[in-house]
């Protein structure tokens, strides 16, 4: 009897040595070579290609990212400080009347409008002086690129003193003044100078 129960237990030992085998040897651990057969580079022992990122265009770019791409040395900083010297040599040519420093900051359409309100003045016999209180702020509105045209509007904020004299006398007037200019230049061309295409009020 005690020679049937050993039996018993040794099968069933056995058993279970034989069932951890199977589990462990019927695994599928790593790479098989029914894998390396479907994977040409495993095959060869060539490493994959690598991924290589399209080149960049400039396709989809918009805003200063377009600018840039068309012109990298392009910088936000000192376009900003050139737009800030325009706006003052701009607002002060105007006040006192110089037509040729305009012409050379101003777009055609731009300079019509700023001459007939140096016409307008000049046919009522007043003048004009500007004192800017403190440096006008500067801050980028929006950027675009148009074809071959970049164009940045620059929300301007400004205090000055406006003096003016004429046949009533004379005043001074303190103005706090908002305004939207956009400049524009040809990326084509190699004048590196934008000029004033445009002017908008703006709020505050």
């Amino acid at each position: 009897m005690s020679n049937v129960l050993e039996l018993i237990i040794f099968a069933g030992l056995a058993a279970v040595v034989l069932y951890q085998l199977y589990s462990v040897l019927g695994r599928r651990v790593g790479r098989q070579p029914e894998d390396a057969a479907a994977d040409p580079a495993a095959v060869s022992g060539a490493p994959p290609p690598p991924l290589l990122d399209a080149p960049d265009d400039g396709v989809g770019l918009t805003g200063l990212p377009a600018i840039k791409n068309r012109d990298p040395s392009f910088d936000l900083s000192r376009f900003l400080a050139g737009a800030k010297g325009a706006y003052e040599m701009t607002v002060r040519a105007f006040a006192s009347g110089d037509r040729e420093t305009l012409k050379n900051l101003l777009a055609p359409n731009v300079m019509s409008s700023f001459e007939a309100g140096i016409d307008a003045r000049e046919a009522a016999g007043s003048t004009e002086t500007v004192e800017f209180l403190h440096a006008p702020r500067a801050d980028m509105e929006r950027a675009e690129l148009v074809g071959d045209a970049a164009r940045i509007t620059v929300r301007f904020l400004a205090e000055f003193r406006s003096r003016s004299k004429g046949p009533e006398g004379e005043a001074v007037d303190d103005k706090r003044t908002a305004e939207l200019w956009t400049f524009e230049r040809n990326l084509k061309s190699r004048d590196p100078n934008w000029i004033l295409v445009h002017v908008d009020a703006a709020e505050a």
